[in-house]
């Protein structure tokens, strides 16, 4: 009997400690670490992690405080249907609303969807003008597909020095990027005069 009692009671002790943890609550990213999140692409992927348990939270800042960052993240969840019901026209609204705001991801992912065509028709002078405000905040996804635009004949050739400069500067630890960049300078510096590829080389756009 004692030992029936004792299995009742640790078994009850192992529901409670159950039910515990599935009560955990998540408690909302802080605007950094969303950032973060965003920088590395792995923002949607940590709602899914969460167990959606955060979409009002999220849904809230975006509509109601109107957090650039979670404007993003919350038109993303809607553009892709992530924890909520896919709603394209709403979810690049709210990645629009991020961009007006001027984060730099939304901003160059504004300019890649008008540049491939993803939700939208295809429009290189959007995406142009998308991108070149988030390669001015430094985005390097920006500046290298602002790059490969000129480079196919688009855009103003008046553009492409202040474009150099910023991809002189451009800092990265990654090796196949550093390349990347190399490649791209070496291109663009062909389509400009040398006095102009030593003025930008030198910040001078």
């Amino acid at each position: 009997m004692r030992k029936l009692l004792i299995a009742i009671l640790f078994t009850c002790a192992q529901i409670i400690s159950v039910s515990a943890a599935e009560l955990t609550a998540v408690q909302i990213y802080s605007d950094n670490v969303l950032l973060d999140l965003i920088k590395e692409n792995k923002h949607l992927s940590q709602v899914v992690i969460d167990d959606c348990q955060l979409v009002q939270d999220i849904e809230a800042r975006a509509v109601k405080s109107q957090m650039p960052s979670y404007q993003f993240l919350w038109g993303d969840m809607l553009a892709y249907g992530v924890c909520v019901k896919k709603d394209v026209p709403l979810g690049l609204h709210y990645m629009q609303a991020s961009a007006d705001q001027g984060l730099s991801e939304a901003l160059e992912q504004m300019g890649r969807y008008y540049h491939v065509g993803k939700f939208v028709q295809v429009d290189i002078n959007q995406a142009i003008m998308f991108l070149k405000e988030s390669a001015a905040l430094n985005n390097l996804k920006a500046q290298l597909r602002l790059a490969d635009l000129y480079l196919a004949g688009h855009g103003s050739p008046l553009d492409f020095p202040q474009l150099y400069t910023q991809l002189h500067q451009s800092v990265t630890d990654d090796k196949k990027e550093h390349k990347v960049i190399a490649q791209h300078l070496a291109k663009l510096a062909q389509k400009m005069p040398d006095r102009v590829v030593n003025a930008a080389s030198n910040g001078k756009y």
